[in-house]
């Protein structure tokens, strides 16, 4: 039997691929990708590896999930190395439950190989430390005073006078 990875790809440069990601993609009978993984991250892949687009993008997608499930499973039983590449880390924001889920319930070998997720890598390319002292996330909820309000929520910057840097609105549903 061969084995899976799920592989997170990064943000889309290919330097911040991990170690581990670049051994396993160089070492690939087969890769499965979805849309969000960049030309440059794909370049990274062996040239003898065979290559599947399984995006799903704007409404569009080439495969189903159980398509795709079902992919993983058949590659992996012909004794192949089969890699699922997702862009960010492939356990946010993916169908990773539900492939592992397949995975398990074929009782086939796998492993996750970890990514930079989207928001490290914006807050690195914005130089910006997520876990500042100086900063102060603070989210607030005007509910049990005013229902028709919106919660709020702001990331300030404190002691520096930094100019705001984000602020979200999400509308409260009235219970």
């Amino acid at each position: 039997m061969g084995k899976v990875f799920l592989v997170g790809a990064g943000p889309g440069d290919p330097e911040l691929l991990t170690v581990k990601a670049q051994r396993v993609l160089q070492s690939a009978d087969v890769v499965l990708y979805d849309s969000l993984v960049g030309p440059e991250v794909l370049k990274a892949i062996s040239p003898s590896a065979q290559c599947i687009d399984v995006g799903k993008r704007a409404g569009r997608k080439l495969l189903s999930q159980d398509e795709i499930n079902s992919l993983l499973v058949s590659y992996a039983r012909q004794d192949k190395n089969v890699v699922r590449l997702k862009g960010g880390d492939p356990l946010l924001f993916g169908r990773a439950a539900e492939e592992i889920r397949s995975l398990r319930e074929s009782g086939l070998d796998f492993e996750v190989v970890p990514g930079i997720s989207a928001a490290f890598g914006a807050a690195a390319a914005a130089k910006i430390s997520l876990t500042d002292r100086l900063l102060l996330l603070t989210c607030s909820s005007l509910h049990f005073l005013a229902p028709q309000k919106p919660r709020f929520c702001l990331l300030l910057a404190f002691r520096r006078k930094l100019p705001l840097l984000s602020t979200c609105l999400a509308p409260i549903t009235a219970k």
